[in-house]
């Protein structure tokens, strides 16, 4: 039976030390991506209407690569059709949010039908990878591109945010230059 100055300094230790999990990554092997919490607004040049652009954000788990785009919203056609370099590099897994693209209905939290969309299915067999959806509500799960979205944010959001973008070619080759710095 246990003492209770054991059991008063056991409690102690689990309250000072979380017992986490650290992923190790196989280079090539994943990639994680999300959608920066900010967007940009861009300015129709004819017509003056602002719309908001989304930004969205990968990063490959070994080497810590980042990538950022803007696209018009966070809908299937633009996140299958931007120019992410994703697909030319070797990995294997893709490690992302529960996007509605990717999974389907839902019911009461659980994924009913996986293959919900054929357009998203399709784009991962042809490109030989899976798509895996992060549980919700846990920034762990993907790590690395939370604080890539949090770097994007703050090192290239930031020194953007009092520029006028009239076009997203314009917006994508300013965040381009501030990736290379």
């Amino acid at each position: 039976m246990a003492t209770p100055g054991f059991c008063d300094r056991f409690g102690a230790f689990q309250r000072r030390a979380s017992a986490t999990f650290r992923n190790r990554h196989e280079a090539g092997a994943v990639m994680q991506t999300d959608y920066a919490g900010h967007t940009v607004p861009i300015v129709d040049p004819d017509t003056g209407v602002i719309r908001e652009a989304q930004i969205f954000v990968a990063v490959l788990g070994a080497s810590s690569f980042t990538f950022a785009f803007a696209s018009r919203s966070q809908k299937l056609p633009d996140w299958i059709e931007r120019p992410v370099p994703r697909f030319d590099l070797l990995w294997r897994r893709n490690e992302g949010d529960r996007l509605r693209q990717s999974e389907g209905r839902r019911r009461q939290g659980a994924v009913v039908r996986a293959d919900a969309q054929p357009t998203f299915a399709a784009m991962a067999e042809h490109y030989d990878t899976t798509i895996l959806p992060t549980r919700s509500r846990k920034p762990r799960d993907k790590g690395k591109v939370e604080g890539a979205v949090l770097i994007v944010e703050r090192w290239i959001l930031a020194r953007l945010r009092n520029r006028c973008f009239f076009s997203l070619a314009d917006l994508n080759a300013a965040i381009a230059v501030l990736l290379e710095i």
